[in-house]
């Protein structure tokens, strides 16, 4: 890494875990060079926008230069991982890799496929859809890259998400919205099993850490969340936000696969079914003991925050 370089990149700035990332990045007073397909995303005040398909080659060396740490949180359409992710990857390592930096990547928790009990970073990789062997693919091409020291690199995995612009996730607008309007919202699977939810503004301070700390280098970390909760948990709380009483439902699998035979998205989800059938809790352990106490942000405030942010999104 140049040792005049002080510019952080983020790819994906338009997503919800780019943007997170931006905004921990600007309040912590560094240089953002925020990098989406069009140039043009909104973003705090100071921060660079940049234009390039870093998909190709030649746009994300455009992206990537100049840095001293790149932050890949960008993807392709949720329909098309299986054909895109690893392509638009390898073109971030070489930019990345070019331009001298460190790569921090944004991982999710598909690699272990259904578990046996609360996640660690030790836990096997047994994906066993699409989405989730291509997940393994492009974790052992990054840590393989580190490796090899064509560059530094490190993983930071997160459950499901929500926050401000986590407009497309399990808790994103399918929930917020009818929440919003006092309609009932469905929650995927069982509302009574436990389930990490990642917090976007944690996710962000949790990432940025990853890229500022030499000590992650070469590993895959688990990012901070608040206790697990259900279904019907989070619900209430989002209803409660709302203004509304609450109004849960369970979409069930049956109903997810009636669905999915005419929505190409819905049914992509039908691999991932199993995190909402049984427990599924990931454990950042490894995280607070390497970097310090890290306090993420209680669910009740968090989602007060998210309502408040998609109430003012809807009014627009």
């Amino acid at each position: 890494m140049p040792a005049a370089s002080t510019l952080h990149v983020v790819l994906g700035a338009a997503g919800g875990t780019g943007s997170a990332v931006i905004r921990e990045l600007v309040a912590r007073g560094l240089r953002v060079r925020a990098v989406t397909r069009s140039g043009a995303t909104d973003v705090p005040e100071g921060a660079e926008q940049v234009a390039a398909d870093v998909a190709t080659p030649e746009g994300a060396r455009r992206a990537c230069a100049g840095a001293a740490v790149v932050y890949h949180c960008a993807q392709p359409d949720y329909t098309k991982w299986v054909e895109l992710f690893p392509q638009l990857t390898r073109a971030v390592l070489g930019g990345t890799a070019e331009a001298g930096a460190k790569l921090v990547f944004a991982d999710n928790l598909y690699v272990y496929g259904p578990p046996d009990g609360p996640m660690t970073e030790r836990t096997p990789q047994r994906a066993q859809g699409r989405k989730g062997r291509t997940r393994v693919e492009m974790a052992a091409a990054i840590l393989g890259a580190h490796a090899d020291g064509r560059l530094r690199c490190t993983i930071g995995r997160s459950s499901d998400y929500y926050g401000p612009r986590g407009t497309s996730t399990t808790a994103g607008d399918n929930i917020m919205k009818p929440a919003l309007r006092g309609k009932r919202a469905r929650w995927l699977g069982s509302l009574d099993q436990p389930h990490t939810l990642n917090y976007l503004e944690d996710m962000g301070r949790a990432l940025v850490t990853l890229g500022e700390r030499d000590e992650a280098d070469g590993q895959v970390w688990h990012l901070p969340a608040a206790e697990s909760l259900t279904g019907r948990q989070f619900l209430a709380l989002v209803y409660e936000a709302a203004g509304h009483p609450p109004k849960a439902g369970a979409a069930s699998v049956a109903m997810i696969r009636l669905v999915g035979v005419f929505n190409p998205l819905v049914r992509e989800l039908n691999e991932t079914l199993y995190q909402f059938r049984a427990p599924f809790v990931s454990d950042a352990s490894k995280f607070q003991a390497a970097f310090g106490p890290f306090e993420p942000t209680p669910h009740p405030e968090a989602v007060r925050r998210t309502v408040d942010w998609f109430r003012r999104r809807h009014a627009a």
